[in-house]
Order: C-alpha cells, then sequence, then structure tokens
C-alpha cells in the first residue's frame, strides 16, 4: 500500500524544509509519496521547494493564489497512493504522529481519521477565543451532520482512497474543512478520532486562518449540507 501525503504550502519558507524533513523521517510499514502544492507564494517558498522535488515528492504550482481548499484538490488529483493524508506545512502538526492516524485504517475501522487537537493531547496554550470558536463551530457541525467529532477544524484528516474518489470537492479557502466533513457524514463513512498534540502557532510567527474564516465557515456547513 502507499499514503499520499498532501501539503498546502502558502508563504512557509521558514518551516516548509523542516516539515518535509520530517515527513521523510517517519517510519511506516507503507510506502510514502509527497504531494507538495504551493498556492502561489510570494516570500520565496516557491524557489525553496523546487528541491524538494525526487523519487519520494512531487510539487506542484498554483497559476495563481487560490486558498487551501483549491490547493487540496489539486494535490488529490496528483496523488497515487491508497491513502491520502493531509499535512500543513507549518509545524504545528507533527509527522510524528502518522502510525496513530493510519492505524484505524490500516486494520480496517475506518474510512476517515480526523485527528484531533481536544482529546487529551499536549498543545501549546494560545488563544482562549480560538478554542472557543472550533468548539462552537464543532458543535454547529455536528448538528447539521448527526456526527461527534471533538475537532472538525483539524489540519490532520486522512482518507482511503475511494472516500475521496466518492466526493466532488470545491471549496477554495478553508471551507474545505467544512466542506469534506459534511461529505464524509453524507457518503456514511466509518470515521475514528484519535488524539493528536498542537504546536500552535500565533500571528507574529505566520499564523493565516482569521476570524473572518470562522465566520465563513458557518455558511460553508449550510452551504454544503443542503446546497450542494
Amino acid at each position: 500500500m502507499k499514503l499520499s501525503i498532501v501539503i498546502p504550502v502558502y508563504n512557509e519558507k521558514d518551516t516548509v524544509l523542516e516539515l518535509v524533513r520530517r515527513v521523510r523521517a517517519v517510519a511506516l510499514p507503507l510506502e510514502k509519496e509527497i504531494v507538495i502544492v504551493d498556492d502561489f507564494s510570494t516570500d520565496g517558498t516557491r524557489d525553496l521547494i523546487r528541491g524538494l522535488e525526487g523519487p519520494d515528492a512531487r510539487v506542484l504550482f498554483q497559476p495563481k493564489n487560490m486558498g487551501k481548499g483549491a490547493a487540496l484538490k489539486a494535490g488529490f488529483a496528483a496523488a497515487t497512493g491508497d491513502i491520502v493524508l493531509v499535512q500543513d506545512a507549518d509545524l504545528e502538526y507533527d509527522p510524528a504522529e502518522y502510525p496513530a492516524l493510519l492505524a484505524p485504517i490500516l486494520d480496517g475501522r475506518a474510512d476517515v481519521v480526523y485527528g484531533s487537537r481536544f482529546l487529551s493531547g499536549p498543545h501549546r496554550v494560545l488563544f482562549f477565543w480560538h478554542s472557543v470558536g472550533n468548539k462552537i463551530l464543532t458543535a454547529f457541525s455536528n448538528m447539521v451532520t448527526n456526527l461527534n467529532l471533538t475537532d472538525m477544524e483539524t489540519c490532520y484528516k486522512v482518507f482511503r482512497r475511494e472516500v475521496l474518489a466518492g466526493m466532488t470537492l470545491t471549496a477554495g479557502r478553508f471551507g474545505f474543512e467544512p466542506e469534506v466533513t459534511v461529505k464524509v457524514a453524507r457518503l456514511k463513512c466509518r470515521i475514528y478520532e484519535v488524539p493528536i498534540s498542537y504546536s500552535g502557532r500565533d500571528y507574529a510567527e505566520g499564523k493565516k486562518i482569521g476570524w473572518k474564516d470562522g465566520l465563513a465557515a458557518f455558511w460553508h456547513i449550510l452551504r454544503y449540507r443542503f446546497f450542494k
């Protein structure tokens, strides 16, 4: 079996090389394929990641800045693995946790796995209102989808390839998270959550998602549940 690790990248010149080094360092009982999708970075990231191309890695360049969801769609289309894992490039999420994320799929229990930052894993202490907003969004998503997730907005989402093949994704920016959650619920996938650590960063360190994305997520949840 093969694991495709899809990494959307936008202006991450300070972290992307270390992130890919960590991904490559993870020992797994299956082949790894890294798919890096640059979302038209302007800080020098594009030049850095050209050198990452190799037997285990492909580098794709978006023709303009289109958002995380669009970058992931491009990465999913290029991925050839039996299992597909989403990995951010900012070092907030630790690739050393891949074995725990993959276990429910590899042993046949799950079609989709979410890594939850709220299931007792260690995490950096940062923004109170971010955590409140996250929990409200997850609760609203759960009410609409009838799931009982603890962390809908997590980056760490892992899919059997057939799951992604069975849906059409359209969200461009951070709407990917609610969209894919609504659609895996609609497909009645077997979803597992596992606890993960979280080394969050603040805005001075490059955090990009903001309150407007949080508000937009409510619309995306309703939009993809009832209109898409």
